[in-house]
Parts: structure tokens; C-alpha cells; sequence
């Protein structure tokens, strides 16, 4: 029976908050706004996009949203092309983890608020796309924690819910996967503090990276 381990990336595969961060701070000064505070900016890391800006600015129209989404990713791609993007560094120890689950028997996938371009570059930078046998993107589903992502990721993967597990840092993540019937397992190394990850519903919260294959057995 298929295992499926069903990864996010922002804060669980990668730290990438300085350049989401920044692209941020660019669509708000664009807009005239003033720009959130970053630790505010971190709390919605892994919302799609236009429910990322909704929910740091709740009072605007869906229309200034839409704008203000495209803006962003306009900034995030003068980073990437200009070469002044910071580095996005793998956390200590994922590429090990990923690679003894895949030798365990794992199928391996991911689900993120990024594009499907922006996850394509994180992965080929690293090394790590052919370790997973589905990746599923804000491109093609509602953001989390709607469980679209993480049905798609098991009915590409043949896995069952109960066989299937969620691991992210946020209560997006945890919420997303226990909506779609797997198990959720929280990540402390992220952007949401753990007693935030329990409350959505995390099954277990590794403290570490090099814990997260134990949790998982």
C-alpha cells in the first residue's frame, strides 16, 4: 500500500521568508500602503497570494487585492532575474530526510501556496524534484487550508487518506490535511509556533528535521 509523505515548502522545505518579505514591503509601497510588519508578513506564508493580501489587509476590495498579488509577483521575479534574490537555503538536514524516506518506500510530494514556476526553480535549485511524484501549487487550486491540494496529491499519488500525511509549519498546512482526511504533522522550525499548530489540529509536531522520519513511522 502506497505511503504518501506530502511536504509544503515555504518554512518546511526552505527559508524563505526574506524575499517573500520583501517582494511583500514591494507591492505595499506600490500601492501606497504602508507595509505590515514582517513578523505579519511571516504569519501568512503559505496562503495563496490574494488571500495572503486579504488577510493583511481586510478592509481593501478584491480588486486592490488582484493588484496588489500581481504586484508582488512582479517584485518576485526582478529579484530572481536581476540576481538580487537572497538565498532560499534548504533547512539543515531536509535533503537527508527526504532522501531516506524515498529509500524507505515513501512517495513524496509537495503542496504550496508557490506557482508552479516559482516551486520548479526552488526544486531544481536544490536538487530535489526527482524525489517527488506529485507537486501541487496555488496555480491550480484554492488556497489553504481548502484540502483541494492535498486530494489532488493523493487521488495523483494512488494513496489513501489514512496512509497519506501532511507535513507544513503553519496551521494552513494542519488544517488542510486533516480536512482531507490524513494525518498532519506540524514542523517548530517554521512560521507558526507550535501551540498554533496543535490548535489546528496537528497530530504531532517534530521539533526537529531529523525527527520528522520517526514521527512519521
Amino acid at each position: 500500500m502506497i505511503k504518501l509523505a506530502v511536504f509544503d515548502c515555504d518554512g518546511t522545505l526552505v527559508d524563505s521568508q526574506a524575499n517573500i518579505c520583501q517582494s511583500m514591503e514591494e507591492a505595499f509601497r506600490i500601492a501606497d500602503l504602508p507595509a505590515p510588519p514582517r513578523a505579519a508578513i511571516r504569519r501568512i506564508v503559505g496562503l495563496s497570494l490574494v488571500e495572503a493580501i486579504r488577510a493583511l489587509l481586510p478592509e481593501a476590495d478584491d480588486a486592490l487585492h488582484r493588484r496588489m498579488a500581481a504586484d508582488y509577483k512582479a517584485a518576485f521575479f526582478h529579484l530572481r532575474t536581476s540576481g538580487a534574490m537572497a538565498e532560499e537555503p534548504l533547512f539543515d538536514g531536509i535533503a537527508e530526510v527526504l532522501q531516506g524516506l524515498t529509500d524507505a518506500g515513501w512517495s513524496l510530494g509537495v503542496a504550496t501556496g508557490k506557482s508552479d514556476r516559482g516551486l520548479a526553480h526552488i526544486l531544481a535549485h536544490h536538487g530535489l524534484a526527482h524525489h517527488f511524484v506529485t507537486l501541487q501549487t496555488a496555480d491550480r487550486h484554492p488556497s489553504k487550508p481548502d484540502p483541494s491540494m492535498m486530494l489532488a496529491a493523493m487521488d495523483e499519488a494512488g494513496a489513501q487518506p489514512h496512509m497519506s500525511v501532511m507535513i507544513g509549519d503553519t496551521s494552513f498546512d494542519m488544517a488542510m490535511g486533516k480536512a482531507a482526511g490524513a494525518r498532519a504533522v506540524g514542523v517548530a522550525w517554521g512560521y507558526h509556533d507550535v501551540h498554533e499548530l496543535v490548535a489546528a489540529g496537528a497530530d504531532v509536531v517534530a521539533d526537529r528535521v531529523a525527527a520528522l522520519p520517526g514521527l512519521l513511522a
